[in-house]
């Protein structure tokens, strides 16, 4: 593997560092703080991306093809939102983080692992991390709008509705398929 042939000189600017003027011309102080929630957001989104395409991969059983298509349109529907979150990010003279490793430490959810799981259990784990990381994408629009920044909060917001909307859809997997027949009911029925 060939090494990469960055040296201090060639850096434009250190992750972590947020320029002093930016396009949108929003305070340095407000922008960090924006940028550093963002960050989150972004690497939560894509520790949530991974998952959802490993389950994606291993989904089976006599739901597979609705929800193997639907895994697949809900990790686009977040690589789409994040690339917009870290495109935001560099507007308003951050960097986004961008390493596997930096976003696995900035998220605020865990990839579950690389073991495969029961349907269930898998889109039980995406819906768990979707509420953490709408509750969290509520506080940041608030950020946003506190320190005036009515485009990150607007950028946001139409992500939350986008994430809502697939937090609700594997809430309707989850749920008891009313077709099967509960046997105790139906032999005390008989």
């Amino acid at each position: 593997m060939s090494e990469a042939r960055a040296t201090e000189t060639n850096v434009r600017q250190k992750a972590g560092t947020i320029e002093d003027e930016n396009p949108v011309r929003l305070d340095s102080d407000k922008a960090e703080q924006i940028v550093d929630a963002l960050n989150t957001e972004l690497a939560t989104e894509y520790v949530i991306y991974h998952q959802l395409k490993k389950h994606h991969w291993d989904v089976e059983g006599a739901e597979f093809l609705d929800l193997h298509l639907f895994l697949e349109e809900a990790y686009e529907r977040v690589e789409e939102n994040a690339d917009a979150i870290a495109e935001r990010i560099t507007a308003l003279g951050g960097v986004p983080v961008s390493s596997p490793s930096n976003q696995r430490e900035a998220s605020i959810v865990s990839f579950e692992g690389e073991d495969v799981y029961d349907v269930r259990t898998s889109l039980s784990n995406d819906l768990e991390a979707y509420g953490d990381l709408v509750t969290t994408m509520r506080e940041h629009v608030e950020l946003a709008r506190n320190l005036g920044d009515h485009a990150t909060a607007e950028l946001v917001s139409r992500h939350l509705v986008d994430f809502e909307e697939d937090a609700h859809h594997f809430a309707h997997y989850l749920e008891d398929d009313s077709l099967v027949i509960d046997e105790a009911v139906h032999t005390a029925a008989d």
